[in-house]
């Protein structure tokens, strides 16, 4: 069961949620999976997805990308969710320490996923920790960007269907970092919320 860690309002009413457990448990319209541009799901968040969701989620990245061409970091794609208690995947790519420009393709990543949300008219979302994992992206760098990110885009789109957001962590040692930015991202700069 996955259990919300700590929450605050964004610009709009928006409620974010930081959790912690397993994202592929989530019951929200859609989560976003830390995928590759080839939306090949072997291996980690991308890897338990696939493998919860069934062979629905590959068939389906396989056919996205042979329509419309390797996945960037600001232009997610998207899957139905087969088995997952969710009804869509959001496919984002998360840029890879080292590769150069890292901060703006993280950003592109998480505007891009809720871009494609309020297309599809979502409500809820749930991300995971994209490229901290074996990507390697400081962890705490990633915390304060996703929040950032999360902030201007509800500060520039008003209309936003998005009612709830979502960081969704199953990793003790993450989560106490992504928690502990959080707090100081509240407390440093109360105009954030």
């Amino acid at each position: 069961m996955n259990i919300i860690r700590t929450n605050c309002k964004f610009p709009g009413g928006i409620s974010f949620e930081l959790c912690q457990g397993d994202l592929t448990e989530e019951t929200c319209d859609a989560i976003v999976n830390a995928a590759n541009s080839g939306l090949m799901h072997g291996g980690g968040v991308a890897g338990a997805i696939s493998l919860k969701g069934g062979p629905l989620i590959q068939e389906e990245s396989y056919s996205w990308v042979k329509e419309h061409g390797a996945v960037t970091h600001a232009k997610p794609a998207y899957t139905h969710a087969g088995k997952l208690p969710c009804r869509y995947v959001i496919h984002a790519v998360g840029p890879i320490w080292g590769e150069g420009n890292e901060d703006k393709k993280l950003a592109e990543a998480i505007h891009g996923s809720l871009q494609l949300a309020d297309h599809l008219q979502l409500e809820t979302i749930a991300f995971s920790p994209i490229s901290t994992g074996i990507f390697g992206f400081p962890k705490e760098r990633a915390a304060k960007i996703f929040l950032d990110t999360f902030k201007a885009y509800f500060l520039n789109n008003p209309a936003t269907k998005l009612k709830v957001v979502r960081l969704t962590i199953i990793d003790q040692t993450t989560l106490d970092i992504f928690l502990n930015v959080f707090e100081s991202w509240k407390t440093d700069s109360p105009e954030n919320l």
